[in-house]
């Protein structure tokens, strides 16, 4: 994923969080953060995972086994990070902020996929 998309989900993370508070509170803009933060750190493990592949040059076969090798480290860093928000952070936790957040650096992540498909086109 480019650094610029990167930086726009924080910056989505940010905006959401700081809504998050103004409706709901601290817990709330802390929910934001931990959604947000679990999607953004699973999509640039995942981005992570496949700059470092060679494999992405071969054929279609190869590239679309990078591809869902990168999209399970993803998923797997996300749920870990969530599990763990749940464990730690569940008496206070507001789960529509939490859902925003997820929901909002999912969706950034989404575009930078069709950013990166665009500019390789």
């Amino acid at each position: 994923m480019s650094k610029q998309i990167g930086l726009w989900q924080i910056g989505a993370i940010l905006l959401v969080s700081l809504a998050a508070f103004l409706l709901v509170g601290a817990h709330g803009a802390l929910s934001a953060l931990a959604g947000g933060f679990a999607v953004w750190v699973g999509s640039q493990l995942g981005a992570w995972s496949m700059k470092r592949s060679k494999a992405i040059s071969g054929t279609a076969g190869l590239a679309l086994l990078v591809l869902l090798k990168a999209e399970v480290i993803k998923i797997i860093a996300v749920a870990l990070l969530l599990l763990l928000t749940f464990k730690l952070y569940a008496a206070h936790l507001v789960p529509l902020a939490l859902i925003a957040g997820l929901a909002v650096a999912a969706l950034l992540s989404g575009i930078g996929i069709m950013r990166v498909n665009e500019s390789n086109d």
